[in-house]
């Protein structure tokens, strides 16, 4: 039996890395507008940091995490998001020493056991940004803009921003206790997650897929109504700014995203053709967390895009274009002293930051033009028995057909003119 990739996981081969590399450019370009410099943390971590960090109600943690034990008797987990590890790195570092706003992004793979379907692995790649050291509702807003700014960039305009506010530790448990109060009598009506949710994270209930709706309609307290004084006024100064730079948004009271570290600012961006699956972004504010994970009272803020969820919108909205590179000069030699001379004339072109191939499989001198066509070859180098006699090669343009004699020691230099005239 053919052992083939776990499932949930995907290999990329050349043509389509080519996608991900076009994505990856354009998110470094945005990212470096905005002040954003790329952190790299490790696959696993300490399984504490993620039930301490993420929370242990969570769907993240209760039902998807992949944790094993090392042979050191160690509990680990491979990262199922990436916002507790930066904080790890944040605070093992003493970034909080410095006294400015820490602007990182990242991108790589997380893992999380779910059940695959399109656009959606065991094994997925995140692009998130974090910026961490000022609870000031500009910079909410400044990442909701870079985030807006490359979706725009790539594409995709008809966006929707939901946006809500979860609160903070002095009104939050007086909210927690409305909800219970509400469900008190309820129970019965809700699914048994949310039964189970409501004893952990009274919260997490307005998040239900299964009920959400129902609960809206049953008259759920809103945590809106009952924002202090402080959260209220970082609401409504994060919705001026969005304003101000023409971000449309929506507020969503149901919306409290899935884990438990979210103060504040909690947001989604959604994308309008994709129908009922429409979030390509999600994030928020978490100034709880870097306390949680045993640091200094330290507010942040950052969002996470599920890479190959995006990539898969661009192809289908018809939006996913890769630049086509520089086409390669392709030498085609016949016999072995020739092919000889064109393994060395390959390598000199390379040196010039040229793209060259010779043939490698044996083909027939029909077989290697074949070939050079197949590979998109701008030129074609013709190299045999007489050329190596007359010291010269045959270059032909394949578009124009066009061919002419060119010195062998003249050949790098004739293609590097000829390649500033393309």
């Amino acid at each position: 039996m053919a052992i083939t990739a776990p499932r949930g996981t995907q290999d990329f081969l050349p043509e389509q890395t080519a996608e991900w590399q076009m994505l990856e450019a354009k998110i470094r370009r945005i990212c470096a507008l905005y002040g954003f410099g790329e952190i790299r943390t490790p696959l696993f971590e300490n399984t504490e940091l993620f039930l301490r960090g993420i929370g242990e109600t969570t769907d993240v943690v209760t039902k998807e995490m992949y944790t094993f034990v090392d042979r050191g008797g160690r509990s680990m987990t491979l990262r199922p998001e990436n916002t507790a590890s930066v904080v790890r790195s944040f605070l093992e570092h003493k970034l909080y020493g410095e006294q400015k706003v820490h602007k990182f992004y990242y991108m790589g793979p997380m893992f999380r056991h779910d059940r695959p379907q399109a656009g959606r692995y065991r094994q997925f790649n995140q692009f998130g940004v974090e910026a961490i050291g000022s609870k000031d509702p500009a910079v909410d807003a400044e990442i909701i803009s870079l985030a807006f700014q490359l979706f725009r960039e790539l594409g995709l305009n008809d966006l929707v921003l939901h946006l809500n506010s979860v609160g903070c530790p002095s009104c939050r448990p007086i909210y927690r206790q409305k909800l219970l109060d509400f469900f008190a009598d309820k129970k019965e009506s809700l699914c048994d997650d949310c039964r189970e949710r409501l004893e952990k994270n009274p919260l997490r209930v307005l998040d239900c897929k299964a009920d959400g709706e129902k609960m809206m309609n049953m008259g759920v307290p809103l945590i809106t109504e009952h924002l202090c004084e402080s959260c209220q006024s970082h609401f409504q100064q994060v919705q001026q700014y969005l304003q101000a730079v023409g971000i449309p948004f929506v507020k969503d009271p149901r919306l409290v995203r899935g884990l438990d570290y979210y103060t504040n600012t909690a947001f989604e961006i959604m994308y309008a053709p994709l129908g009922a699956q429409s979030t390509v972004c999600g994030g928020g504010r978490y100034d709880g967390l870097i306390a949680e994970v045993g640091g200094p009272s330290t507010p942040g803020i950052g969002f996470a895009v599920g890479m190959e969820r995006l990539l898969l919108t661009l192809k289908e909205q018809g939006l996913l274009t890769v630049p086509v590179g520089v086409p390669p000069i392709f030498i085609v030699a016949l016999g072995e002293a020739a092919r000889a001379k064109a393994f060395v004339l390959q390598q000199a072109l390379r040196a010039r930051q040229i793209a060259a191939e010779i043939d490698l499989m044996g083909r027939s001198m029909k077989g290697q033009m074949k070939a050079a066509n197949k590979a998109g070859a701008g030129y074609t180098v013709i190299i045999g028995e007489e050329e190596l006699a007359r010291q010269e090669v045959q270059v032909r343009n394949m578009m124009t057909k066009e061919q002419i004699a060119v010195p062998m020691n003249e050949l790098v230099t004739y293609m590097e003119s000829n390649r500033r005239d393309d």
